[in-house]
């Protein structure tokens, strides 16, 4: 048996902005089975603390960045979870990282120094009892643990892995809150935490952990590269040995579509027109979910809307991000009665345009992994997608040889434009016209893996590997 303390700044159900969350939230059950004990080390914002309330002070870590810190321990699902109870740091309301006024709180570099501090604490004094072997540290939140284990006399015993889940996010913090971070002044040079005269909690991880992986084998191969790296490329490179690609999954409990074939869809794709004021329409319905943001390329799938309306197809989205993208979409439903947007998140309209849409649209010009396309592959909603990270790890293309083979579950473009786009919905609203190819790549994608069962085992050996005591 492995011990592994998943060290994260959000999780499901518990709070949650991105897909972060739901890989902290699933791994810990999904590794139970593969010979390893996971716990895991949150931030106790409000939410977190109520999921936890009345749970057993377990250890104090005295004065962290300017009040008292302790653990508390509580559970996430059938395993343990502690929480980082340190009110001065994450006793707030809104949002976890950005405050009233949309901004960074401004002491987000000692919010996150603490949760990575204290991961390095029970990895070099333990808790309960309990010693974890391997420290999982995700994202920039959680990167500074190894410096911290290092200092604390303790990363000859203790194995680190740091996940990139997005690089876009990196930790920065002005050099002159070294000190005030606990950060030892020999870490601050090119090779180590320094990046642009600037503290990289990022690159500490980056050069610290003892293994470094991400959440797809293609977007680990992109970060690599100065497009997609994000000055940290070189990094990297020097560190390729160490870099593994590996998929998220997701709950294939939680995520079961209510119909097994393409004819039980039917009806929930008559449900939804009804319910989003969408008229009857022979063509494909096709869905977003996502940010509005340009990464998540909407702005390209505004430019081609025309091209898929004009070809018989509807449009159902529902998000919130940019001021301009969430007005053109607007826009675009004011004009065209093929057209419904709903601006903001609601989960079981998201769970409802899943199941009853016929295409789901992510054009994403970067895309570490995606989880709305497993979605959409788990209930038989065609993703149609850009071919970067995940997106071109999980959806088989459905080209000529795709469709000839009978193996195709999806479409897919490059480069990412707005007339490669148009082109990927001009090939999909053409093979729409073909039910039996529609119906043979709907039940593809059904069966297509998408839980964590080969993805656990992967990670898995891979804690095998980190293993410095026994």
């Amino acid at each position: 048996m492995t011990r592994v303390l998943s060290v994260a700044s959000e999780c499901v159900p518990m709070v949650k902005t991105g897909g972060l969350a739901d890989v902290a939230g699933a791994l810990p059950a999904a590794l139970a089975g593969c010979g390893v004990e996971m716990r895991t080390l949150l931030p106790g914002y409000p939410a977190v603390q109520a999921a936890v309330a009345g749970g057993a002070i377990v250890a104090d870590l005295g004065d962290l960045f300017g009040g008292p810190a302790r653990v508390r321990r509580g559970t996430l699902g059938q395993q343990v979870l502690y929480v980082l109870d340190a009110p001065h740091l994450f006793d707030r309301e809104g949002s976890i990282y950005l405050g009233p006024t949309g901004n960074d709180w401004p002491d987000n570099p000692e919010r996150f120094a603490a949760l990575s501090r204290a991961a390095a604490h029970i990895g070099a004094h333990g808790i309960e009892g309990w010693t974890p072997q391997v420290l999982h540290l995700h994202d920039w939140q959680a990167a500074l643990a190894p410096v911290y284990l290092q200092d604390m006399g303790a990363a000859e015993r203790v194995g680190t892995l740091l996940t990139i889940h997005n690089i876009a996010f990196q930790g920065l913090a002005p050099a002159d809150r070294l000190d005030a971070l606990r950060l030892p002044r020999s870490w601050y040079n090119p090779g180590g935490i320094e990046y642009y005269g600037q503290i990289s909690a990022l690159k500490a991880g980056l050069v610290g952990a003892d293994k470094i992986s991400t959440v797809s084998p293609t977007y680990a191969s992109e970060l690599m590269t100065p497009e997609f790296g994000l000055g940290l490329d070189g990094v990297l490179r020097d560190r390729q040995a160490d870099l593994v690609g590996i998929l998220n999954g997701i709950d294939v409990e939680s995520w079961t579509p209510p119909y097994k074939t393409p004819r039980g869809k039917a009806a929930h794709t008559r449900a939804l027109r009804a319910d989003i004021g969408l008229p009857d329409s022979d063509g494909p319905l096709c869905v977003v979910i996502s940010r509005l943001t340009q990464q998540k390329g909407l702005d390209l799938l505004l430019n081609v809307l025309p091209t898929l309306l004009d070809a018989g197809g509807q449009l159902a989205l529902l998000g919130s991000g940019e001021a301009r993208l969430e007005s053109g979409f607007r826009d675009a439903a004011e004009r065209h009665p093929g057209v419904a947007v709903r601006i903001g998140y609601d989960e079981a309209l998201a769970r409802q345009l899943i199941a009853g849409g016929d295409v789901i649209l992510v054009p994403s010009r970067f895309e570490p992994c995606g989880l709305t396309q497993l979605y959409g592959l788990r209930y038989g909603t065609l993703p149609l997608v850009a071919l970067t990270g995940g997106l071109a790890d999980t959806v088989i293309n459905a080209s000529p040889a795709g469709l000839a083979a009978g193996v195709a579950t999806g479409f897919q473009f490059t480069p990412v434009t707005a007339n490669c786009l148009r082109g990927a919905i001009m090939r999909m609203c053409a093979l729409w016209q073909s039910p039996k190819d529609w119906q043979k790549m709907v039940k593809n994608a059904m069966a297509h893996p998408v839980g964590w069962d080969q993805s656990a085992r992967t990670y898995a050996a891979l804690y095998e590997s980190l293993k410095k005591v026994p």
